[in-house]
C-alpha cells in the first residue's frame, strides 16, 4: 500500500501545530512493513504558480514548439505532482488554515492534479464523473480559531475546500479527518487541546495500520 503524505506547511513543528501533526503521523507509520510511505513537501518543491505560462506550454507541446525555461519548469513540476499522486493509494494532507484558506503552495499542488480526463471528467450529458474513486484521503488540519460552530463553519475555506475537491470532485473516500482548533483563541488550554489532537492523529495512523495488518 502506497501512502503519500503531503506536507502543507514549512514552519517548524516547534511553532506550527499542523507541522506537529505531520511529524506525528509520519513517525507513527513510517516503519510499518505493509506501507510504502513517501513525502511531498510543497514548500521544498519547485512549483511555479499556474497561469498563462502553463497554458502557453501546453499549446506549444501540441505544436511541438520549443518551451521557455519557465514553461518547462511548470510542466515538469505538474508532472511530478501527478506522478506522486497517481502512485499513491492513500494521500494524507497535513495543512494549516491560513487567512481562512489553505497555503498557496498547497493550492498549487491541487491545481497541478486538477485536470479534466485525469482526476475528473464530464460525460456526454454534462454530468460530472469522478475518476479517483479508488483512492482514499486523510485530512489533518490545524486552525488557531474555532471554525466548527454554525456561525463560523461557513468561513472555513480550508477543510471545506479539501472535502469538496477530493471527496466531491475527485470521488475519493475521506477515511479520517483530524482537526485541532481553538488553541490560539484559548491559550490557557492550548497545550491540552494540542496534545489531545495529536493523540487523535496517532489513532488515525494506527487505525490505518490495523486495516492493513
Amino acid at each position: 500500500m502506497n501512502v503519500l503524505i503531503v506536507k502543507g506547511n514549512n514552519r517548524p513543528a516547534s511553532e506550527s501545530v499542523s507541522s506537529k501533526m505531520f511529524e506525528t503521523f509520519l513517525n507513527a507509520i513510517k516503519d510499518h512493513k505493509h506501507l510504502n510511505v513517501s513525502v511531498y513537501d510543497v514548500f521544498a518543491e519547485d512549483m511555479p504558480y499556474i497561469g498563462q505560462d502553463l497554458f502557453s506550454a501546453l499549446g506549444k507541446l501540441a505544436k511541438n514548439e520549443p518551451l521557455t525555461e519557465l514553461e518547462q519548469r511548470i510542466l515538469t513540476a505538474k508532472q511530478k505532482a501527478k506522478a506522486a499522486f497517481s502512485k499513491a493509494d492513500i494521500i494524507v494532507f497535513a495543512f494549516p488554515l491560513w487567512n481562512l484558506t489553505i497555503p498557496a503552495k498547497l493550492q498549487t499542488f491541487i491545481d497541478y492534479i486538477w485536470e479534466a480526463g485525469y482526476t475528473f471528467k464530464y460525460d456526454e450529458n454534462g454530468k460530472l464523473v469522478q475518476l479517483m474513486a479508488d483512492k482514499k484521503v486523510i485530512l489533518l488540519n490545524a486552525r488557531g480559531g474555532i471554525y466548527s460552530t454554525p456561525e463560523t463553519a461557513p468561513m472555513d475555506m480550508s477543510v471545506n475546500y479539501m472535502r469538496n475537491v477530493f471527496g466531491g470532485m475527485f470521488g475519493m473516500e475521506i477515511i479520517a479527518e483530524v482537526i485541532i482548533e481553538g488553541h490560539n483563541a484559548n491559550p490557557d488550554r492550548a497545550e491540552e487541546m494540542i496534545a489531545e489532537g495529536l493523540q487523535r492523529v496517532t489513532e488515525a495512523a494506527k487505525k490505518l495500520e490495523l486495516q492493513l495488518a
